[in-house]
Order: structure tokens, then C-alpha cells, then sequence
């Protein structure tokens, strides 16, 4: 939101959307925020450590936009990082379902398996995720 403020189009004139947040400041009725707003206050959130005020957020974005991987994503590490480990398994599985090869999702997925204790079942999942992020199968022991 904030680079759309500063956006210039290549002629050097300022874009259309460029003030469209700045004026909302004056408007006198309540406006709803936008997905993409939410979007980018949960990663505030995310990023100041409140993972439980980013899930809330980000589970309103997932709704809104089921389609979308970075939102599920981050929900997931929300959930992680506040100790809601099958909440944060089940958005990883179904990042995994929809995007197979999404390396980050199959890392996360064995990391929040052996933080529940599953060794075993997360070896697996951290096995995949090596693979999609140097492209080699990993050798059979």
C-alpha cells in the first residue's frame, strides 16, 4: 500500500491509486478494509511476533482468497509459532494438495510434524522438501 503512495508511472506522472489511501484518512464514514489491507496488517503482525493477532487476520484473508498460497502460508507459520500445531498441519497439508511442489509447505509440514513428536512421519515430508529444493531425488539409506 505504502509503494502505491510513491508509484510513478514511466512519463512521470504519479499512477491513479496513488492517493486513494491517503484520502480515505478524510472520509467521514466507516469504510471497510480491503483483503489486501488485512493482508498486509497481519504481516505486520507476523513480523512484530504477534502470531496469534496474524492468524486472525490471515485466516479472514485465507476465506477471502482460498486460491492464494503466501496467505495460507503465512497463516500456517502464524499458527506454528503460536503453538497451534494441527491448526498449522492442516493449512500445510492443504497448501501441499493444491501446489505439490511448494518446497517451503513440505518443510514446514515435517518441521510441525516433529514438533508434535511424529519423527517418523516427518522425515518423509523433509525428505520431499530437500528434493524440491535441490532438484535430486534424495539417495535410499
Amino acid at each position: 500500500m505504502i509503494d502505491n503512495f510513491n508509484s510513478y508511472r514511466p512519463d512521470g506522472e504519479p499512477t491513479d491509486d496513488r492517493w486513494v489511501t491517503a484520502l480515505s484518512l478524510f472520509d467521514d464514514k466507516e469504510r471497510e478494509e480491503t483483503t489486501a489491507e488485512r493482508w498486509e496488517r497481519a504481516g505486520l503482525y507476523f513480523e512484530a511476533k504477534q502470531y496469534a493477532e496474524a492468524a486472525r487476520l490471515l485466516v479472514q484473508v485465507v476465506e477471502e482468497a482460498p486460491e492464494q498460497t503466501a496467505p495460507r502460508l503465512l497463516l500456517a507459520r502464524a499458527y506454528y509459532h503460536s503453538a497451534q500445531l494441527s491448526r498449522a498441519e492442516e493449512q500445510l497439508r492443504e497448501v501441499i494438495a493444491r501446489d505439490p511442489v511448494e518446497h517451503y509447505a513440505h518443510l514446514m509440514l515435517g518441521r510441525t510434524l516433529q514438533r508434535q513428536g511424529r519423527a517418523e512421519e516427518a522425515g518423509t515430508w523433509l525428505r520431499m522438501a530437500e528434493a524440491f529444493s535441490t532438484g535430486q531425488a534424495p539417495e535410499l539409506d
